[in-house]
């Protein structure tokens, strides 16, 4: 059984502003659907607000929570922030939590959306809101759920704000596989960086993932990987300027749970980019993300690292940091 998070009000109307495809998260809902009794759900409560300003500026969690975000922020996000959108983008987080602390119990998990890698501590950008990687990556260290994580970034755009809301927590490390010249034009440092020329295709990107994650995950020694499983690589993607084919998407996708599995490390996949006029299409290149995980992890067996009853939500900090 593959568990899945998702939360009905991920799913909202688009905004007449938004060329951001929002409909997709319903669309993967409704496939991961069709797969019945092979899929287990689980609903996320809203991440709370000290976690929220424990990787944000408490200002821009309150403008964003209060539907209140000035224009130019709106700008660099993409779309007005309603309070439909600010519900949303509280919620997400707390399904990359949850699906994190799934992922601890029973090797795998995945949320339905999430992967906003882009927003940063002041303002969100790139269609990112609040950045629910940082924000539980964050949560997971600080709580004492687990002592090292670590970050795999495979969206054809650079982690800018994961790296960024996280460079100062050295339990946490980022990895980024990218194309150079895509968006944005100022990168962050992750812990590393691996820069593609535009037109990359299958063979060399799983080369150089092969070649430079694995010795990363080894050096790390994480005990869970966020992985934020974006689909933007694929050929045809709108806003990507690299070549993977269908079958190039699953083979990285293969490649990584693989290194997990082989070390024992579970690990939580969010959705990340994937940009189009088929809706339905994107929604199945998301889906395979999580059922080739989930099925790879299936087959394997990956220990639980911490007693199932403590999956409950622990108290946030008294003061954020």
């Amino acid at each position: 059984m593959i568990r899945v998070v998702h939360h009905p009000d991920y799913v909202t109307e688009a905004s007449a502003r938004s060329s951001y495809r929002w409909g997709k998260n319903g669309a993967i809902r409704d496939l991961l659907r069709d797969r019945g009794p092979l899929v287990g759900w689980h609903e996320p409560e809203p991440m709370p607000v000290a976690w929220l300003a424990a990787a944000h500026d408490a200002d821009y969690v309150d403008e964003v929570l209060s539907a209140a975000v000035p224009r130019e922020k709106e700008r660099r996000i993409g779309f007005p922030v309603s309070e439909t959108v600010a519900r949303r983008a509280q919620l997400v987080p707390g399904g990359t939590w949850l699906a994190a602390r799934l992922a601890l119990d029973h090797g795998f998990a995945a949320n339905t959306a999430g992967g906003s890698h882009h927003a940063l501590a002041q303002t969100g950008a790139g269609y990112c809101v609040f950045n629910d990687l940082a924000i539980a990556a964050i949560r997971l260290i600080g709580e004492g759920t687990v002592g090292r994580l670590l970050i795999v970034d495979v969206d054809v755009h650079q982690g800018d704000g994961t790296a960024a809301l996280t460079a100062a927590e050295p339990r946490i490390a980022t990895y980024s596989i990218h194309a150079e010249k895509n968006f944005p034009a100022r990168k962050a440092r992750s812990t590393l960086d691996v820069a593609l020329p535009d037109a990359t295709g299958d063979d060399a990107y799983l080369a150089a993932l092969e070649r430079t994650l694995a010795p990363l995950i080894d050096d790390v020694r994480p005990e869970l990987i966020l992985y934020q499983g974006g689909v933007d690589p694929f050929a045809d993607d709108r806003l990507g300027r690299l070549a993977l084919s269908q079958e190039g998407l699953d083979a990285r996708d293969r490649l990584v749970a693989g290194m997990a599995i082989a070390r024992g490390i579970p690990l939580a996949s969010t959705v990340g980019g994937g940009y189009g006029d088929d809706v339905m299409a994107l929604a199945r290149r998301h889906v395979r993300v999580i059922t080739t995980i989930g099925d790879m992890f299936g087959k394997a067996t990956v220990a639980p690292t911490h007693d199932p009853s403590t999956l409950v939500d622990n108290a946030p900090p008294t003061q954020a940091g």
